[in-house]
C-alpha cells in the first residue's frame, strides 16, 4: 500500500471509528494565534486556563500593549514558559500595529495560503504547526497541521521515514492528502494519539488502524483481528 493510499484509508477508518468531526466554531484569527502560542509545550487544560485568564485581565489586545510586561507574564503563567511567551505575544501585537495599523489578522483571509503561512511563520514563536492551526481552525484553509500526536501516528503508520521533522511531515501529509480530508485527518489523528496511539504502551490491540499499521503488525496486534 502506498503512503497516499494508506493515509486515505487511515482517515476513512478513523471516520468510521470516531465519526466525522464537527466543523470548528469560528474564532478570531488573532485569538487563535495567541491561544496556539500558549498551547506550546504544555497541556490543553493549562493553555486554556492561561488564555481565559489573559482575556479576563485584558479584554482587548490593545490593553496588553498598555500593560507592563510583568502583568502579561503573570496572566499567562498557568500555561508555562511565561517569560518566553509574554515577550513574543507583545512583539506580535506591536508588529501588527506597526505594519497593519490594527490588531487583526483578518487581512490573511484575502491572500494565498502559502503567503499566509510564510507571513505567520515570520512572527516570533510561530512555527509550521502554529501557523497551520490558525489557517485550519480560523481561516478555513485546507492545511494539515502536525502536532506531537499527528507526528507520532503518521510515523508509526509509515507515512514518512523515522526522524522526519514535524515541519517536513506537514508538507508530506499536505501532498498525500485530499483537501477535503485534511481537517478530519488532523483532528482524528490527534484524538487517536491521545487515546490509543500513545507515546508509551500504545493500545495497538484496540486501534482502528491496526490492520494497515506496520508498527501494530510488528507488535503482533494483528493476531486475532
Amino acid at each position: 500500500m502506498t503512503p497516499r493510499a494508506r493515509l486515505s484509508e487511515a482517515i476513512r477508518l478513523l471516520r468510521r471509528h470516531y465519526g466525522n468531526p464537527p466543523a470548528p466554531e469560528p474564532h478570531d484569527p488573532l485569538d487563535s494565534l495567541i491561544a496556539t502560542i500558549l498551547s506550546q509545550n504544555t497541556s490543553g487544560a493549562n493553555s486554556s486556563r492561561a488564555f481565559s485568564l489573559l482575556k479576563r485581565r485584558f479584554p482587548r489586545w490593545e490593553d496588553v500593549l498598555k500593560a507592563p510586561l510583568a502583568d502579561l507574564e503573570e496572566a499567562i503563567r498557568p500555561g508555562g514558559l511565561a517569560p518566553q511567551k509574554a515577550p513574543r505575544i507583545r512583539e506580535i501585537l506591536m508588529r501588527l500595529l506597526r505594519e497593519r495599523g490594527e490588531l487583526s489578522l483578518d487581512f490573511l483571509k484575502g491572500i494565498h495560503e502559502t503567503a499566509a503561512m510564510e507571513w505567520l511563520q515570520s512572527l516570533p514563536g510561530v512555527g509550521p504547526k502554529t501557523a497551520a492551526c490558525v489557517l485550519l481552525f480560523s481561516l478555513d484553509r485546507a492545511v494539515y497541521p502536525v502536532d506531537t500526536h499527528v507526528h507520532r501516528v503518521a510515523l508509526r503508520l509509515g507515512l514518512a521515514g523515522q526522524g522526519t521533522a514535524p515541519g517536513k511531515l506537514q508538507e508530506i501529509l499536505q501532498d498525500l492528502s485530499r483537501p477535503e480530508d485534511r481537517f478530519a485527518g488532523h483532528v482524528l489523528m490527534v484524538r487517536l494519539g491521545r487515546e490509543i496511539c500513545r507515546p508509551r504502551n500504545p493500545r495497538c490491540h484496540s486501534c482502528p488502524l491496526r490492520k494497515i499499521c506496520p508498527t501494530a503488525a510488528c507488535q503482533g496486534a494483528r493476531v486475532g483481528a
